[in-house]
């Protein structure tokens, strides 16, 4: 059931759903898939002026599509691990690679990749 203020059989409503299918084949379960889509659709709503109020954040933030599950609240690491940019950097012959941190590591990789 789409949330609140939401017409049958309109654009959100089918958003709704297949936000709501999707995130269950992804293993979730059907509660947390209709809080995940209900979010993503009011999200989209605030951010096209479809909703009576709307924080700042829904509104100057990225579109839930956009984001492409960025901040996503899983646990797993994100990119590359420091010692996997430290192992690329040693290989790369890239000076000063012990004293970087990992923000430092991937700058330094990424630079030196794109030569």
């Amino acid at each position: 059931m789409p949330p609140r203020g939401i017409k049958k059989g309109t654009k959100r409503a089918r958003q709704y759903e297949h936000v709501k299918d999707s995130v269950k084949q992804q293993g979730k379960s059907e509660g947390t898939a209709e809080e995940i889509a209900a979010r993503t659709v009011n999200k989209e709503r605030a951010q096209h002026g479809e909703s009576r109020t709307a924080s700042r954040s829904s509104v100057r933030d990225k579109s839930p599509g956009e984001r492409g599950g960025e901040r996503s609240g899983t646990n797993r690491p994100k990119g590359r691990t420091r010692d996997q940019l430290y192992n690329e950097a040693k290989k790369l012959n890239i000076e000063g690679r012990s004293n970087m941190n990992k923000d430092e590591l991937e700058r330094a990789v990424d630079r030196k990749k794109d030569r």
